[in-house]
């Protein structure tokens, strides 16, 4: 069977430009792990595939739903899944490229999540209690996610809660991890220095602005107004801040670049705790180079594996 091939890391690394130049060496299908781009419509703020490279290469997991929609993880794991299936079933190897680490270790993983449907009311109300009280209650029902889950923690704790009432059953023991049988190639992309990424950082925001965000922005305001949950993420809640007036431009240019500093260095951390994940220095000359020798290797170490018919971990 196929494996996968897995391009990560965090912003402005460079994951979707060496995931083109794969991509067309390969033959394969580029499936999106990023849980912004799944939503129409917003599409400077995200770096979304342009047009070109979407005619250049397909693309799997871009615009599947409203951006008044809600789509869970596990929403993202089944439909990921199932792309996955269908690109194998064609004999190709699929890349999954992206930055949000929870949709990618949903898929990697084979994170077991349950089937709960987010129940506003629900979460209203418990809500309304106060995080102390919802946080007693959860040490009550389900101890075990006490150990997982800080007191401070307000959204996983109401999420344990929302599961517990709706199906009786704690979320601790609906967890857990069940990996796909097919081999996987975690690559990551990563600047040796700091200052590399800031500056990467730096031309990803101007690039940005030039391309149109403030109109993106307006025009997602006007059409589903400024409460729209996805206006408070990275990049067009600073936009929404301009609009309002309540700062200036370059203010808002500043205030981009520093929160996806803040936010580059989180999913650093977070990919760093998979000790799977082979990294690469984006300020290498060579790195397409080192990263196809690897992608080579791997299905070359992949087909000798299935032609024994040994399983194979990677």
């Amino acid at each position: 069977m196929p494996g996968l091939i897995v391009i990560c890391g965090a912003t402005a690394t460079g994951k979707s430009s060496l995931a083109l130049h794969l991509a067309q060496g390969l033959g394969s299908p580029i499936l999106s792990a990023d849980s912004r781009q799944v939503y129409r419509e917003f599409d400077i703020g995200t770096a979304k595939p342009t047009a070109a490279d979407r005619r250049n290469v397909p693309h799997y997991l871009l615009d599947i739903c409203d951006p008044t929609d809600n789509l869970t993880v596990a929403d993202y794991q089944d439909q990921a899944n199932q792309a996955i299936a269908e690109v194998q079933g064609l004999n190709h190897v699929p890349l999954l490229v992206g930055g949000t680490g929870l949709y990618l270790k949903a898929v990697v993983k084979g994170l077991k999540i349950p089937r709960v449907a987010p129940n506003p009311e629900l979460r209203s109300q418990l809500a309304a209690l106060g995080q102390a009280q919802c946080y007693a209650m959860l040490q009550q029902v389900d101890p075990e996610s006490i150990t997982r889950i800080h007191a401070n923690d307000s959204v996983r704790t109401l999420r344990a809660l929302e599961v517990f009432y709706v199906t009786g059953c704690p979320i601790s023991q609906q967890q857990g991890e069940n990996p796909p049988s097919y081999p996987i190639l975690q690559i990551g992309l990563d600047c040796k220095e700091v200052e590399e990424g800031d500056r990467r950082i730096l031309i990803r925001t101007q690039e940005m602005f030039n391309a149109g965000l403030v109109a993106e922005v307006e025009s997602i305001c006007q059409k589903y107004g400024t409460s729209l949950p996805l206006l408070h993420t990275l990049g067009y809640a600073e936009i929404k801040q301009y609009l309002a007036g309540e700062i200036s431009l370059e203010e808002a240019k500043e205030l981009t670049a520093l929160h996806t500093r803040q936010f580059a260095k989180r999913q650093r951390t977070w990919f760093r705790g998979d000790r799977k994940i082979e990294w690469f220095a984006v300020d290498q000359p060579d790195l397409l180079e080192q990263v196809w020798h690897r992608v080579q290797e791997f299905l070359e170490q992949t087909k000798v594996a299935s032609a024994s018919g040994t399983s194979c971990t990677f």
